[in-house]
């Protein structure tokens, strides 16, 4: 009622040189669908990211024509019948930009959350570790007494899809021991990465004892500004 829904469809389109590309879709369709656009990841072991992308922004277009009229479908047969187009675009482009290190095409973007509480810990942070992996996103899970701060850094449309996945999957069990979605999330900071800041390499879950111990972990990634902005309410 309040996020929308979301929901994965998988499918396999026939492409070049006959070989099957199987592209994972992900929808989230707002409260206000279809009068507002759908938000849309495309992902897909056979493309690269920069394809990836091109398809996403050219189905984006396509929405905008179905604007305020059902449209996942025809979005669907319509990348099953241009994504060759789509591709051979994309490689030619491509092919211009080659002297751009890979994966700067939308920048790399930071995402700092609070989460109120986990009941189920352990299963949470496996949970957490996947989706951080999946996504080939780096960063931390802070704890440090009652507070938890997730941290993560990566592409931006790899950013969105993991707060889609974070605000509705069942990633808690509720004070009954039914699983649950994560209704307690909030996102204190949402940009892109400066020059100034530390690209973490790997994503690893941290314990801190003190403040001070989760203050020096922020000033070792260049995010002092950070800290002192989001995190001292926290600790009140």
């Amino acid at each position: 009622e309040t996020h929308g829904i979301s929901f994965r469809i998988q499918i396999s389109v026939k492409e070049l040189l006959d070989k099957d590309v199987l592209l994972k879709l992900l929808f989230h369709l707002p409260v206000s669908y279809p009068s507002t656009l759908p938000d849309i990841s495309v992902t897909s072991d056979q493309l690269t990211r920069a394809q990836c992308k091109d398809v996403k922004e050219k189905l984006l277009e396509q929405a905008e024509k179905h604007l305020s009229e059902p449209m996942v479908h025809d979005l669907i047969l319509w990348v099953q019948q241009h994504l060759e187009g789509v591709i051979k675009q994309s490689a030619t482009v491509c092919n211009e930009k080659t002297t751009l290190s890979k994966g700067t095409e939308d920048g790399i973007w930071m995402l700092l959350l609070h989460l109120d509480h986990m009941r189920a810990k352990a299963k949470y942070v496996k949970t957490v570790e996947k989706w951080a992996s999946d996504l080939r996103l780096t960063g931390r899970l802070m704890f440090m007494g009652k507070i938890i701060l997730i941290l993560l850094q990566g592409d931006r449309s790899s950013i969105k899809e993991y707060l889609i996945l974070q605000k509705t999957s069942k990633v808690d069990v509720d004070s009954s021991g039914k699983k649950c979605k994560e209704k307690m999330m909030r996102v204190l900071c949402e940009t892109e990465i400066q020059s100034q800041h530390k690209r973490f390499q790997t994503f690893e879950v941290k314990e801190y004892s003190t403040p001070e111990e989760l203050q020096k972990e922020f000033e070792t990634a260049g995010l002092t500004t950070l800290f002192s902005e989001f995190v001292p309410p926290l600790l009140k």
